[in-house]
């Protein structure tokens, strides 16, 4: 900053990973940064809170998944430590346990992707079924995250990419079907084809350690996001929470100058929007300055998706065998996942009963039931996969209903969606529905398109050094290899 000339003015809007991550930043560089969040409490999705009665409870359980390097960077930088060690997980159908996960870094390192087919221990998908998955690697191979990867295959669903590259009909319904229900939130028919490529490389089969997991302790609202608020305090952001946002001003310059929240207006050099895609659509639907650009109006074509959160207390200690499930094969197109909180929370970890977190997406067909029949539902489904529950009663709940809450990626939505730099010289996106060239998927994702608006903020306004963003990890070298083949041979038009 330049001694004697007042700090450029920033305001950042929505207070979840990308919003503050862009407001961390750009206080540490000086700026004067106010971030508006429209919820009562800092996190987005993630938030958490207390009961009346003292209870935590957040809207679903969120994992770190190992190339979370920026996320994991963050954490050592705000000197915390919000994280259980590396967790084991097991997925469920009607019909029992399926699959258990190992801790993949454990195990001798092997090229991908060989690690993570040799030793995830499946209970019942014959070995046949398995190797049909081998001809995807081709499409794993062609799809690069590139603007034009995307176009080739965003336009198909994730249930065509697999059946053209023959899948077999058990390995989709058991394996891949039950993956994007609870990493898309969507049955396939339903997902893009270059989502559905993009997500399970970087989760899954890039390096064999990808699907290793770390849980918060805690609620993140509480574990991370409430010192990383502080931090933000104390270099001299300001966040203000209750502050919905319904437009922003523009000048002769088509330039932004302000941000309207109700009757206040709040001055800015830049603006960054860091909301979801139904955040992002409500606030255009009040913004007849951002209805004047097609790309805000085209964001009427993006969907979301609907969760359920819920968590129920039992009266007695239950036996479950693994902290983190997920489970598929009990309704058609919804996918869900259970957490054992004892092991994973501080909080329950005396607790006389035991404390389940449930949380199911693609939900809709739930969320005009009664909080007494979900709770009879979740119940009876934890029965199926332990039954350790039938004996066991509810003794007190949460149920949170999240229509349209996170981003549905469906086929053709790729060209709907933002990139960072809008028609606005100085108006900014982030989130995880912005189009980027990082790899990473979820709260990642989110975290670093944060951190990239921050510096073409910084760049835009001249001040400041901007944010390191750590690169997702390099592809292995025979990854590297058949890509650069590929690309040569579709350069020669034989691709």
């Amino acid at each position: 900053m330049t001694a004697g000339l007042p700090s450029k003015r920033v305001i950042v809007v929505g207070a979840g990973w990308a919003g503050l991550g862009a407001t961390y930043q750009l206080a540490k560089q000086g700026y004067d940064v106010t971030l508006l969040e429209a919820g009562a409490y800092p996190g987005g999705l993630v938030a958490g809170w207390k009961t009346t009665a003292g209870k935590s409870v957040e809207a679903g359980i969120h994992g770190f998944w190992y190339p979370y390097r920026n996320i994991f960077a963050l954490i050592n930088e705000l000197k915390i430590n919000p994280f259980t060690t590396w967790t084991r997980s097991a997925q469920y159908s009607p019909a029992g346990l399926e699959v258990e996960s190992p801790i993949f870094q454990n195990l001798p390192r092997l090229p991908t992707p060989l690690g993570t087919f040799i030793y995830t221990q499946f209970q019942r998908l014959p070995l046949a079924d398995r190797l049909s998955a081998l001809p995807l690697l081709y499409s794993l191979i062609d799809f690069d995250n590139s603007d034009q990867a995307w176009r080739r295959y965003d336009f198909v669903t994730a249930r065509e990419l697999f059946k053209d590259f023959g899948v077999s009909a058990r390995l989709y319904q058991e394996a891949f079907e039950p993956m994007l229900l609870v990493g898309l939130f969507a049955p396939g028919e339903q997902c893009s084809a270059a989502a559905t490529l993009g997500m399970l490389y970087f989760f899954i089969l890039a390096h064999q350690a990808d699907f290793d997991v770390v849980w918060c302790r805690g609620t993140v609202g509480e574990k991370i996001f409430r010192p990383w608020v502080e931090q933000i305090t104390q270099a001299g952001g300001k966040v203000l929470a209750q502050h919905p946002v319904t437009d922003i001003v523009i000048d002769s310059q088509n330039r932004a100058r302000g941000v309207v929240c109700g009757d206040q207006v709040f001055d800015a050099d830049a603006v960054i929007f860091a909301v979801g895609v139904t955040g992002m659509k409500k606030i255009v639907a009040h913004s007849p300055s951002l209805q004047s650009r097609p790309e805000f109006r085209n964001l009427n074509n993006l969907g979301a998706i609907d969760v359920l959160a819920t968590r129920l207390w039992f009266d007695r200690k239950v036996n479950v065998p693994r902290a983190s499930n997920a489970c598929f094969g009990f309704d058609d197109t919804t996918g869900w996942t259970f957490f054992d909180l004892n092991a994973l929370h501080d909080e329950y970890q005396q607790e006389p009963g035991t404390v389940i977190e449930a949380d199911f997406y693609h939900a809709n067909q739930f969320l005009p039931m009664s909080d007494a029949d979900i709770v009879n539902i979740v119940k009876g489904y934890l029965t199926t996969c332990v039954p350790g529950f039938g004996e066991a009663k509810v003794v007190d709940s949460s149920v949170i209903r999240l229509p349209n809450a996170v981003t549905h990626f469906a086929p053709g939505s790729y060209r709907h969606m933002l990139p960072a730099q809008t028609s606005f010289e100085n108006v900014f996106m982030s989130g995880d529905w912005i189009i980027n060239r990082h790899g990473s998927w979820s709260q990642e994702k989110a975290y670093v398109t944060g951190l990239e608006a921050a510096n073409l903020v910084i760049s835009y306004l001249g001040q400041g050094q901007p944010a390191e963003i750590i690169p997702v990890e390099e592809d292995e070298p025979h990854i590297k290899m058949a890509r650069s083949l590929h690309k040569t041979v579709r350069g020669w038009g034989w691709g």
